[in-house]
């Protein structure tokens, strides 16, 4: 017999050769109807996978995340074998799943996918989906496998075998679609009771624009009709909210082939709302002890082979210039330029911590098919730190770091988010990663504690740190729960050596410091983007680019209208006069469609009595108020950031 243990610390027996599945049902049957994977010895495998010997296990539902993902990898499977049906002759490279849904690339030969053919599809997949076949896993050779798809034609599966180690090899089949996969999937198609193809899409092979283009076919799958509504109502909200949209409609941003992809021109209104960001990240950094420092845009190569960004970050830096024998590169990252800034003075254990800020204008090489609005940008603007402390510092510098993060939370209604810990691949060290395994260990443990004590939401993640130490990645989900990567919090155990960088401790020994990187409000472009969702382009009064709006009901109150703009101006509220020859109905329309915070109609009647008939943006009249009230709430509300 072997000892089976549930996550709660129970412990059956069962004989060996076991799958998951029959394990769920000696529990039920209703649990065994449930599950769709289950999570082996940390592994997540196909419920039909014999257990030989003792094991922990996790029986994984739909409403675990990564249930969610298999059911939808296995979707996609799906969606192939339809595509397959309709369009015989198709070749297809990767269906992986998204955090709402799942893709196939594909190539249809000279044949075109229209909108009318995704119903098709979804009808095909669902009568597929109805036969209930089993998603079988073949364990299979590779030159077993590489003959497959020789014979097939199919230079997308043999450009995947080529970087495959032999005895790793796995196919999967339902129905009659056979795909090269490492799996896992759900037990069978009859679990995908609600399909809905939301997009057509061109996509270059391997992301790369010098590669032909596929067609991309974008879905969403359920285990029931309900869900699936839910889901087709949030997109609807989502639509209203893209921040793309958004911010062209409220002339936030523009971007012009003329510049190029991926980089952003900030037009006035955003310009206003990247310099209250600022003064807010200023003002909490410099009570938190933050110094703030300028660099440059630009160095050279040597920097960055110093700081090991070259070669492991290569691939995502601009190409580099040289200039009298040299290699410049675009800064990528500011760290390399903070380590010298530290490293231009001497320091003692009294100058510790040091925390070096500064909002850094990066240049990152993102993949044209990986461009997205203001998500992923080539140039961005990063509210950056360096903390350079002593080991007995790191926990409270990590903290603070922490704290700094949930004040920010409270301030933007940020209700739900979870730190991912990020840790190493023991097995990519020196690759990946650097080559020190203890030095890994230990800061991960420091990290870990941290988390725990402050009592923070985390999960860990391997094989996502930083290639010089563990990091924290801070997912955010927005007012209609859509998840964004904001910012990151790591720690950098090699940089400090590379670099050389020292200080002179109580002893009056040289001591090696520990860096903290951490950028809280992330980037300006991701921020926006991620505030504009949020907020459906209705800012908070203080970080609305325009404030206030007064609309005069017709010319013979503009005198008093530019009175009140003064007024407010000199309290620093940021108000236009809405000037135009329109009907006061437009003028409020035209100001609702702008997401003004604050609406001040002005005629006879507030003119005589000193005041404005008050209109908010979503909550509309709210009366007649004197001039000096309203002003006086205004500045209140905007220098509390309420």
């Amino acid at each position: 017999m072997i000892n089976i243990t549930f996550p709660d610390g129970n412990v059956r027996q069962y004989e060996p050769g076991v799958s998951s599945m029959d394990i769920a049902k000696s529990i039920s049957e209703g649990l065994a109807k449930k599950i769709l994977v289950a999570e082996v010895n940390g592994q997540v495998l196909d419920l039909s996978r014999p257990i030989t010997a003792d094991s922990s296990i996790k029986l994984i539902t739909w409403d675990d995340e990564v249930g969610k993902n298999t059911f939808w990898h296995s979707s996609a499977h799906l969606m192939a074998e339809a595509v397959e049906a309709l369009f015989p002759g198709v070749k297809f490279w990767v269906g992986p799943a998204l955090d709402n849904g799942f893709y196939y690339d594909m190539d249809l030969g000279d044949r075109q996918m229209s909108e009318e053919d995704l119903a098709a599809l979804e009808q095909k997949m669902g009568e597929l989906a109805k036969q209930n076949n089993i998603y079988i896993r073949e364990e299979i050779s590779k030159k077993d496998a590489v003959s497959l798809f020789f014979n097939r034609n199919d230079e997308y599966k043999l450009d995947l075998l080529h970087n495959l180690e032999d005895g790793n090899i796995t196919l999967y089949k339902q129905g009659q679609f056979t795909d090269l996969c490492r799996g896992p999937h759900i037990p069978s198609t009859g679990h995908i009771k609600a399909i809905k193809l939301t997009n057509i899409a061109g996509a270059y092979w391997k992301g790369d624009e010098k590669n032909k283009m596929l067609t991309r076919v974008y879905g969403v799958t359920f285990p029931n009709a309900k869900l699936l509504e839910e889901h087709l109502t949030m997109l609807e909200e989502a639509k209203k909210r893209d921040h793309r949209k958004l911010g062209k409609e409220l002339s936030i941003y523009t971007m012009n082939d003329d510049i190029g992809p991926g980089l952003i021109l900030w037009m006035p209104n955003g310009t206003i709302i990247i310099e209250e960001l600022e003064k807010l990240a200023k003002e909490t950094e410099e009570a938190a002890g933050y110094k703030r420092v300028v660099t440059l845009h630009i160095a050279k190569e040597n920097l960055y082979i110093t700081s090991g960004h070259l070669p492991y970050y290569a691939d995502s830096m601009y190409p580099a210039m040289e200039l009298d024998g040299t290699k410049y590169y675009l800064k990528a990252m500011n760290c390399p330029h903070h380590h010298k800034i530290f490293d231009a003075e001497p320091h003692s254990y009294k100058d510790m911590p040091l925390r070096l800020a500064e909002y850094g204008t990066c240049y990152r090489y993102e993949q044209s098919g990986e461009l997205f609005g203001l998500m992923r940008v080539r140039c961005l603007h990063m509210n950056d730190a360096h903390i350079y402390c002593s080991k007995e510092q790191f926990a409270e510098e990590f903290k603070a770091v922490n704290a700094m993060y949930l004040k920010y939370f409270q301030i933007f209604g940020i209700e739900k988010y979870v730190m991912r810990l990020s840790l190493h691949d023991p097995e990519k060290l020196g690759q990946k990663y650097v080559n020190e395994p203890e030095l890994w260990l230990e800061t991960e443990d420091l990290v870990r504690k941290v988390l725990i004590e402050t009592g923070v939401p985390f999960v860990e993640v391997k094989g996502e740190g930083a290639f010089y130490g563990p990091k924290i990645d801070v997912q955010i989900w927005s007012a209609i729960g859509r998840e964004f990567t904001l910012a990151t919090n790591q720690v950098d155990f090699a940089q400090p050596r590379s670099f050389g960088l020292s200080y002179t401790n109580q002893n009056n020994e040289q001591e090696i410091p520990l860096i903290i990187h951490r950028a809280p409000l992330g980037t300006h472009e991701r921020f926006i983007g991620f505030l504009l969702e949020h907020y459906a382009g209705k800012l908070p009064m203080w970080l609305a680019p325009v404030q206030a709006k007064i609309l005069p009901i017709s010319d013979k109150f503009m005198d008093y209208c530019v009175d009140i703009k003064n007024q407010m101006r000199a309290r620093g509220i940021r108000v236009e006069i809405d000037d135009r020859s329109e009907k006061i109905g437009k003028k409020i329309r035209d100001t609702e469609l702008l997401k003004v915070p604050y609406m001040l109609v002005v005629g006879e009647k507030e003119m005589a009595e000193h005041g404005v008939s008050l209109r908010m943006q979503g909550k509309g009249d709210q009366g007649l108020i004197a001039v000096d009230s309203l002003i006086s709430g205004m500045v209140d509300m905007i220098q509390n950031r309420r």
